[in-house]
């Protein structure tokens, strides 16, 4: 009996070498599909929250009536709408050239102001964004690869 229980035991752990292999190499792409997926959403929201942050700051500048951030070198020269824009680079990380297609800024209403209004007045900036997907598998589910999102904040203009 001690031998036939000798031989029993001996044989069972042969079939089985590979099966911890197997198993490995069916579990690591389910593995990697959803940890790339989880990093590629997780980029997705952080490079939202992001550039909502900047069009909040940008607007807190632009209600101030303030112009100092414009890059024009002459005081003469510098204009609002090119100071807000740069202050919202500023605060958006080095995304705004990247993620940025257009800049808006309407009155509650909807109609596009010429500038950013004038005292009293509310302003809402809008920016429209994209952002390319890196994860193939992912990509299909957003029209032509890229998430295309909108951010925007509304403001009053201080008495300036």
């Amino acid at each position: 009996m001690n031998r036939s229980m000798n031989l029993l035991l001996r044989r069972t752990p042969f079939p089985e070498k590979g099966a911890t292999v197997v198993e490995f190499a069916l579990i690591v792409p389910l593995l990697l599909i959803l940890l790339m997926g989880i990093i590629e959403l997780g980029a997705l929201f952080w490079v939202n929250m992001t550039m909502q942050h900047a069009v909040r700051e940008g607007a807190r500048y632009a209600v101030t009536g303030r112009f100092d951030l414009d890059p024009n070198p002459t005081p003469a020269d510098r204009l609002r709408p090119e100071a807000v824009a740069e202050k919202i680079k500023l605060s958006s990380l080095g995304l705004y050239d990247s993620v940025v297609s257009d800049m808006v800024v309407t009155d509650p209403d909807g109609d596009v102001l010429a500038g950013f209004g004038g005292p009293g007045e509310t302003l809402v900036i809008n920016l429209q964004c994209s952002w390319p997907l890196l994860t193939p598998l992912i990509r299909p589910f957003f029209d032509g690869g890229t998430y295309n999102f909108q951010v925007s904040a509304t403001m009053r203009n201080e008495n300036f």
